[in-house]
């Protein structure tokens, strides 16, 4: 570890023994400089405090690492679009950051720490602006869509179909990022529920969250002919290039749209897809008929529904899908030759993975996108 590394993990520990004071102070200090700033930042901050604590907890602790860093700087940049960021802010950042700095590290504050501080930061600005620049040439910063159908399948779910106005390109398994005329400035992910399709239209399936701002007006106060904003898909969870590996595709409550969009992409090329749905009752298979469509359609696609607090459906098993794995992995054959997703709730994600893990598969065929989409 080099010592300019040392010395900004140093500093950066005195926030983290106070982050919300130290995000609060933050944002005070940039908001006084730049009172026209605020205009670009959500009506409530406590979330937009979180992601940024987040994010320079991420820049701190990937120092050692500059690919990962640069990649997580990139796709940090490029999302700045959508929220209306320019070059010409990022020196305030910088002074609100430096002020907040020498007030909570004040005991390990030195001119080396400000030096080492101040070159981070604008290294790390750099490579923010320029990933935005780059994005600029080739992407709008958002997607107008229209919404053509909007199907409430329980009181707190519905399926949203949208066509945006210009193409928006994606992969099977990306999330995009949506915006709702009830709440501007508010973005939230949400993963892209089909495979591309030659209308462009894209499938969204939305659980309202407790207090969810953008889900709860996506599921109880959006119908046909309304618009929303759409931010660039994205997201790591896609199928390699020229693979013609069998997949095992796990999705947990609406984890299933991204495993959709991947078994519809793979089953129809002829790969090898074994799809497990997971819910507690069978009022939570809620896109059950649709996927029996799909596995009529496509014969190398099979469908098994998991419940855990009910007898299992027909075709399905019983349990738990970390629990139940060993045995349903005994009866795919060649399964450790296939490539595993995962997706849904953040416990699931995890208990999946250490089972597979267990079974033998090793973490560089499992993939998942914790905490990118609202699943």
């Amino acid at each position: 570890m080099s010592p300019e590394t040392r010395t900004l993990k140093e500093c950066f520990a005195r926030l983290d023994a106070d982050p919300a004071g130290a995000t609060g102070y933050f944002y005070g200090r940039l908001f006084a400089r730049e009172p026209r700033l605020r205009a670009l930042f959500p009506p409530a901050m406590g979330p937009q405090h979180d992601r940024f604590f987040q994010a320079l907890t991420r820049i701190v602790w990937s120092q050692d690492n500059p690919a990962e860093l640069a990649s997580h700087l990139g796709r940090l940049g490029r999302d700045h679009r959508r929220y209306g960021v320019l070059r010409e802010h990022y020196p305030a950042v910088e002074t609100a950051l430096l002020a907040t700095l020498r007030t909570f590290a004040a005991d390990v504050w030195t001119p080396e720490a400000e030096a080492a501080w101040t070159a981070a930061y604008r290294s790390a600005a750099a490579t923010m602006i320029a990933a935005a620049e780059r994005d600029a040439a080739a992407h709008p910063p958002w997607w107008v869509a229209g919404i053509t159908g909007h199907d409430r399948r329980a009181h707190d779910l519905a399926v949203l179909t949208l066509r945006p106005e210009r193409a928006l390109p994606f992969l099977p398994g990306q999330y995009v990022s949506v915006q709702t005329a009830r709440w501007p400035r508010v973005w939230r992910p949400y993963s892209i529920a089909n495979a591309p399709r030659p209308d462009g239209t894209l499938r969204l399936h939305v659980r309202a969250r407790p207090a969810g701002w953008v889900s709860g007006a996506l599921v109880r106060h959006c119908a046909p002919g309304d618009t929303v904003l759409l931010g660039p898909a994205t997201g790591t969870m896609t199928l390699a290039p020229g693979s013609t590996r069998g997949l095992l595709l796990i999705g947990g409550g609406t984890g299933l749209a991204p495993m959709k969009a991947l078994a519809e992409h793979a089953a129809a090329s002829g790969r090898d897809v074994r799809l497990l749905v997971g819910a507690r009752t069978e009022d939570g298979l809620y896109d059950l008929p649709a996927l029996r469509r799909l596995e009529s359609a496509c014969a190398r696609l099979r469908v098994t529904p998991v419940l855990s607090g009910a007898p299992a459906p027909p075709g399905g098993l019983h349990g738990r899908i970390p629990d139940i794995l060993p045995g349903y992995l005994d009866g795919v054959p060649d399964w450790q030759d296939h490539d595993a997703y995962v997706a849904g709730p953040v416990p699931l994600v995890r208990r999946t993975v250490t089972a597979l893990q267990r079974q033998g598969l090793s973490l560089t065929r499992i993939h998942h996108d914790l905490l990118a989409a609202e699943n």
